[in-house]
């Protein structure tokens, strides 16, 4: 099962979301886990590389609805599944800060 971590930006950016947004960015965030434990994305999802960024990846979570991620190491114990790195969610506007 794929494990995750959040640094403080994405806390705090989070804290910011109206509960709507939440509500769909933790649904896409579901989505995507299970996705990743089964080995394809849910069609609904857009993930793509950031290009500002090598080694990030965006995930789409509604028409104004981003998170950036990456990967890291696995961690200890659980093999080989992915070990995910929340790094920023919100608006197009993580974009720019």
């Amino acid at each position: 099962m794929p494990t995750y971590e959040a640094i403080a930006q994405f806390w705090a950016d989070y804290r910011r979301l109206r509960p709507e947004q939440r509500a769909a960015f933790l649904r896409a965030r579901t989505l995507f886990v299970d996705g990743l434990a089964e080995g394809a994305l849910h069609p609904s999802l857009r993930v793509k590389g950031f290009k500002l960024r090598p080694g990030v990846f965006e995930l789409s979570w509604a028409p104004n609805g981003r998170a950036l991620f990456t990967y890291g190491s696995p961690l200890p114990g659980h093999g080989t599944d992915p070990h995910v790195i929340w790094l920023r969610v919100g608006t197009h506007d993580i974009f720019r800060a």
